[in-house]
């Protein structure tokens, strides 16, 4: 459980970096979210999924 309150800290670190620094790009890149489909959306969300699953199952079999 403290490993998945650390992952999500570090998420909201990092997000929260993103939109200071970068403020008006982060705005651009999320009106562009409308111009792609929700099946393009639906696998590029699955792939992510699968390669941070991927990620943390490698990292926790060699503890």
């Amino acid at each position: 459980m403290r490993e998945l309150i650390i992952a999500l800290g570090l998420f909201l670190f990092i997000e929260g970096v993103l939109y200071a620094i970068f403020p008006s790009k982060m705005k651009n890149m999320l009106s562009k979210l409308n111009l792609i489909s929700d099946k393009q959306l639906r696998s590029g969300g699955l792939i992510f999924a699968i390669v941070g699953f991927v990620i943390i199952w490698y990292l926790k079999s060699n503890d």
